[in-house]
């Protein structure tokens, strides 16, 4: 009987363990979590990338407005900044925030690929992505002239995901 009561919490874990991987097998990886959709801007205050002090996230992204989470060691934050550079070109405004990255690299990243962003922000301990529910860089939230989020994209941008983040964010 004391075997049995041994087994127990190790048999109750294997279970545990089942369950999940069950679960697991009938979620779609596709599937990106919309938590912050149709939400109100979290009111953050972060520090300044390249500068003293700290800003207001919501105050700096007045929409409709662009917000990118960014990382100079995150490859496919390469591969979206030509569509980045492009919205600024059209006059888009775009808040960038590096994600949990060291300032002098997200800085020499910029210079090295150009600075799309109106305004320069860091998130050295991922607590701002947490706010946004970020689930990995690069991401975009589309902001609009309320200040609320209307759409996510969690992967590189292109020119067909830029369009569609600019009407969520001004219509």
């Amino acid at each position: 009987m004391r075997r049995l009561a041994a087994l127990l919490p190790l048999i109750a874990l294997m279970a545990l363990i089942g369950l999940f991987d069950v679960w697991s097998l009938h979620r779609d990886p596709q599937v990106t979590p919309m938590a912050m959709v149709g939400k109100p801007l979290p009111d953050l205050k972060l520090a300044n990338l390249g500068g003293p002090g700290t800003s207001s996230l919501r105050a700096l992204a007045k929409g409709p407005a662009l917000i990118n989470f960014y990382a100079s060691w995150c490859a496919p934050c390469a591969v979206e900044s030509p569509a980045l550079m492009a919205l600024k070109a059209e006059g888009v405004r775009i808040v960038g925030v590096a994600y949990k990255d060291d300032p002098p690299a997200a800085e020499g990243f910029l210079n090295r690929l150009g600075d799309p962003y109106a305004a320069r922000l860091q998130d050295r301990d991922g607590s701002a992505a947490i706010e946004f529910g970020l689930t990995g860089v690069p991401e975009t939230y589309a902001i609009d002239a309320k200040g609320v989020i209307r759409a996510k994209r969690a992967a590189p941008i292109d020119a067909a995901d830029a369009e569609a983040l600019i009407n969520a964010a001004s219509g």
